[in-house]
């Protein structure tokens, strides 16, 4: 019988594109994280400039190195291993190209507008409106060409890896679209669909699972990929792999809530978060185990190649985390981890070592391949891998330190039943443990700059393959099978079944979870004092959101006496009904502001006037930047306005026609903190223009006295339900 051989090119062009893109966007976004983490130890690197400052800077880096560096290098291992996988060439070059190029864009937009202040402040999902329309589009395309080329393939079953890839696409469009939705106000301005204690769970179902299947799941495609290749050694187990895979992408999906433990989400989703979280730590050392385990036989490689070095460590570093993440979503330790630098210290062990180290690891091997030469040093490669190892441990252990530490101080009382220690002084016994990370950090991205310099050396020593010519027989339309064909095998001729499975499996638990939290009231119980803000607080806190105010101080107070007794009243479900988007946060940098407007924590208008414009003429070791800037803006009256009508839109109470009076009613609340500063104007820090009731500040102001003003702690006056 003959074999139509059919000859034809992969296209090495776009792999090569998102690898440059990976490689500098990397340093990039690793540089902007040193100076976040020394802008914590000195201060004076935030400049007193509106776009220097931590609280823009740190969305600024996230999204860098999630959605830049990692995305980028996401698509350079899909691009170059599902055309292999498939025996074909990407199904459209010009999609290709289109994606690149989309994708680059959205990085621009992304960056330019965040340190512009223009943010929705949820987490991993900063971006505006039609950026996020502009993300989707982007998406579709990469997909399509994704699923044609798969479709179009000469390999009848697909490997598991492109189940891996498949999962990504479908999930992450899941999770965009519906954490996406948003009630636009302006071109550049929106608010969240969802309020308070739902904002919160669909957040963080989406953000937990951003971190699943954007930072995991494609990895574990290409990790599927890449070590065998370079190990040259198949997979160690394909059942193995199936279990990974279906149990993996089935538990993620619920875990969401585990970021969410002692907080106003109803009891019975954080115990599903947790049940979830805890059997994660099956699959995910199961794919663990198979990727170290194909390597069996190749270990004294490891000794000498430098991308094995680099795959093992990623691979163990994945094992760490998925072991650490089900530990931390135990409430007994969640209670000491949350809001602490414990919860950094993970994230980062995932995203330096696993992350990070894979994507070297696969830069190594994928550039003097596709330039038909040998590595320019290898001895330089090592010093990568050494100085980023070191980089890692400089980095996660002083911030394991200064979690335990932070708790400790948090929770400590003296004899007589007072708390020991003040928040600032846990600020201060911080800052060691935040200059050594630091160094961890800078480390680190020496190593990405040693390999930059020894990529483009081995690139300029090579000549580039842009069409890479290759052969495989074309898929026969029928096949026939010989004895007992395992029943997964059926499942891997199908890619659209496929998706429409994996489609179903992780839409299962965010269905379960979400639907009886909008649906039934009782899960959210309304408190009758709680009052919609008034346009002055709403201004106030649209500037609190820009300022980026949330990536340090939480308002969320949990049920434990060292917190009751430093904050006030814990935090109740029905408090946070009119807030779009939620403000509980993830990071207390900075003490918690969920009661700054009452009982012990009130301050007068001149001390917030004066803490704003030098934080340390209030509380002398802060290291919270300076915000000259507040007291010379003016409110921006002409959109107050249309965001009354959007509040409306969302079901927040104004009375009928208050848009038409919101303006002046900000002009009334306004002139009241104005004379209320006027009267200790000799007190003031002054910025350039003097005080006047138009200023920023008078509005920020207002919103922070305006937090659990509502709540009348002293009567503990806070289950009056309507």
């Amino acid at each position: 019988m003959s074999t139509n051989i059919e000859r034809f090119a992969y296209d090495n062009k776009i792999v090569k594109q998102f690898a440059i893109a990976t490689a500098l966007w990397g340093a990039v976004g690793m540089l902007v994280g040193v100076i976040i983490a020394l802008q914590l130890v000195f201060p004076v690197l935030n400049f007193d400039f509106p776009l220097t400052t931590y609280g823009r800077l740190r969305p600024l880096h996230t999204n860098a190195v999630i959605f830049a560096f990692v995305g980028n290098g996401i698509f350079m291992g899909v691009y170059y291993s599902l055309q292999r996988l498939t025996k074909a060439r990407m199904w459209s070059d010009k999609l290709s190209r289109i994606h690149f190029w989309g994708w680059q864009l959205i990085i621009v937009l992304a960056a330019l507008t965040l340190v512009f202040g223009i943010t929705t402040g949820k987490e991993y999902a900063e971006l505006e409106w039609p950026i996020d329309i502009l993300i989707t589009l982007i998406w579709v395309v990469f997909g399509l060409n994704m699923f044609m080329t798969i479709i179009q393939r000469r390999e009848r079953h697909l490997y598991v890896a492109i189940w891996f890839f498949i999962a990504t696409w479908v999930t992450v469009a899941m999770l965009h679209i519906v954490n996406s939705f948003e009630l636009p106000v302006s071109l550049l301005k929106s608010y969240s669909w969802y309020a308070g204690v739902q904002d919160a769970l669909v957040q963080w179902w989406y953000g937990h699972n951003a971190v699943a299947f954007f930072l995991t799941t494609p990895y574990l495609g290409l990790m599927y990929y890449f070590v065998p290749k370079a190990a040259n050694r198949p997979v160690y187990s394909y059942r193995l792999s199936i279990i990974h895979f279906w149990a993996l992408i089935f538990l993620y999906i619920w875990a969401g809530p585990h970021h969410l433990l002692y907080s106003s989400l109803p009891d019975w989703a954080q115990s599903l978060g947790t049940v979830f979280s805890v059997m994660l730590i099956a699959p995910s050392w199961g794919g663990m185990i198979n990727g170290l385990l194909t390597l069996r036989g190749a270990w004294d490689r490891v000794r000498e190649d430098v991308v094995l070095k680099f795959m093992v460590v990623a691979v163990t570093a994945y094992g760490m985390a998925t072991f650490e993440g089900p530990m931390l979503s135990l409430k007994n330790v969640n209670a000491i981890s949350h809001f602490t630098d414990w919860t950094i210290a993970h994230v980062h062990v995932g995203a330096l070592g696993w992350n990070g180290f894979l994507t070297f690891g696969m830069l190594y091997w994928l550039i003097p391949r596709m330039w038909k030469t040998e590595l320019y040093s290898r001895k330089l490669a090592n010093w990568h891998f050494w100085i980023g190892t070191l980089g890692i441990v400089l980095y996660a252990v002083p911030m394991y330190w200064a979690g335990w530490r932070h708790n400790e101080m948090l929770t400590q009382f003296t004899e007589d039943g007072r708390l020991q220690y003040q928040f600032l002084d846990m600020v201060k016994g911080m800052q060691g443990f935040y200059l050594i990370r630091s160094l961890g950090g800078v480390l680190f991205l020496v190593g990405v700059i040693f390999m930059i310099v020894n990529l483009w050396k081995t690139a300029a020593a090579g000549s580039f393959v842009a069409d890479e010519a290759a052969e495989a027989p074309a898929l026969a339309k029928r096949v026939e099978i010989h004895g007992k064909e395992h029943w997964h095998r059926v499942i891997e001729r199908r890619p659209v079944q496929m998706l429409v499975l994996a489609l179903v499996m992780v839409a299962v638990g965010g269905i379960i979870e979400m639907i009886p939290t909008f649906l039934i009231k009782s899960n959210i119980p309304t408190i009758a004092e709680v009052k919609p803000y008034t346009p002055l607080e709403l201004e106030g806190r649209d500037i609190y959101i820009r300022e980026g105010c949330y990536t340090c101080h939480s308002q969320m107070v949990r049920p434990f006496r060292a917190e009751t007794e430093r904050y006030g009243e814990y935090s109740k479900a029905g408090e946070f009904v009119y807030d779009h988007p939620f403000q509980w946060g993830s990071k207390r940098t900075g003490p918690d502001l969920a009661r700054e407007g009452v009982g012990n924590n009130k301050k007068s208008n001149s001390w917030h006037y004066n803490h704003m414009a030098d934080p340390t003429s209030t509380s002398p070791t802060s290291i919270m930047p300076r915000y000259p800037w507040l007291l010379t803006n003016k409110i921006d009256e002409g959109m107050t306005p249309a965001k009354i009508r959007a509040m409306i839109t969302l079901g927040v109470p104004y009375p009928e026609g208050f848009d038409q009076l919101a303006v002046e009613d900000m002009h009334k609340q306004a002139q009241t903190i104005y004379d209320d500063l006027k009267a200790s104007e000799s007190q003031l820090l002054l910025g350039e223009d003097g005080l006047a009731p138009d200023q920023e500040i008078i509005a920020l102001i207002a919103y922070l006295q305006k937090l659990g003003h509502d709540i009348d702690v002293h009567n503990n006056n806070t289950t009056a339900a309507k």
